[in-house]
């Protein structure tokens, strides 16, 4: 089984169970375990709002009346593995307290942090710091399209399958979201931004499918809650289930952000990119 980074559906339905159990509460919790913030306390903060920003999570506090300090945020974001659980107060953690990075609660609830991949406290009014280089994000208020096709447009020659997952693109796309988005619309993620003819429609993709998923608790692309709900995602060497060829797995060399990743896709459906032969055949 081929686990999924968390994606900005993932981190919007995070924010939304902390904002339900929090926000409007004054902390009577609060235990940071990690090195840069183990001193740092904030009992009786009032948490104002939880939100998600892409991949990114904030948990934005004010302090009490009689401290003379400015409101702060709780910047968290789960790269691989990590995830914000939200228990009844005394309720047992569905996992090892070892993995606890951030425990914050009030008399009703316990949100605890488990396995974060980043946790730092920030002025609020420095969030622009750790966020403001994101692209669009397509479940945000201020969602703009034109601005993500302008984005996606001004690097022509970069490989589609790399710049979708550029969170200066566009913010929250991930792995899952890349390789569905580029098999439902037929496109080989090899392909250059500038040989698409119809960028636009991608992006309205990528917004249509991660508002369709940002209330379900089972991701799923295919349309369909069965047995497959990918269309391509993790599911190389097995037959695709829009024309029966076997699907394939690729590594995708970025040099702009100078990493490697796997993109799934079908060879049949969506082509090869034959550079010299003068693009997808």
């Amino acid at each position: 089984m081929v686990l999924a980074m968390p994606e900005g559906d993932t981190v919007f339905r995070a924010a939304r169970r902390l904002e339900a159990a929090l926000a409007g509460r004054a902390l009577s919790v609060s235990d940071f375990r990690v090195p840069a913030h183990a001193t740092l306390s904030l009992v009786d903060w009032m948490v104002e709002s939880v939100v998600s920003r892409g991949k990114h999570l904030l948990i934005r506090a004010r302090p009490p009346a009689r401290v003379s300090a400015p409101p702060l945020s709780i910047h968290s974001h789960l790269l691989m593995e990590g995830r914000w659980d939200v228990y009844a107060t005394g309720e047992r953690w569905r996992s090892p307290a070892f993995k606890a990075r951030a425990v914050l609660g009030n008399p009703a609830f316990t949100a605890v942090g488990f396995e974060l991949g980043f946790l730092q406290v920030l002025r609020t009014t420095d969030e622009v710091e750790v966020i403001g280089h994101l692209g669009p994000d397509p479940l945000g208020h201020s969602w703009d399209p034109a601005e993500a096709v302008r984005r996606l447009q001004s690097a022509p020659e970069r490989p589609i399958g790399l710049a979708l997952l550029d969170q200066r693109v566009i913010a929250g796309l991930g792995n899952v979201y890349r390789s569905e988005l580029l098999f439902i619309s037929r496109i080989h993620p090899r392909t250059p931004v500038g040989e698409i003819e119809d960028v636009g429609r991608v992006v309205d993709l990528a917004h249509r499918l991660l508002n369709a998923n940002k209330d379900r608790a089972r991701r799923v692309t295919t349309g369909a809650d069965g047995i497959n709900p990918y269309w391509v995602y993790g599911r190389a060497g097995k037959d695709c289930l829009r024309c029966g060829e076997a699907l394939q797995i690729e590594s995708l060399a970025d040099s702009v952000r100078a990493a490697e990743r796997d993109v799934y896709f079908c060879g049949s459906c969506q082509g090869s990119y034959i550079p010299t032969a003068g693009g997808v055949r």
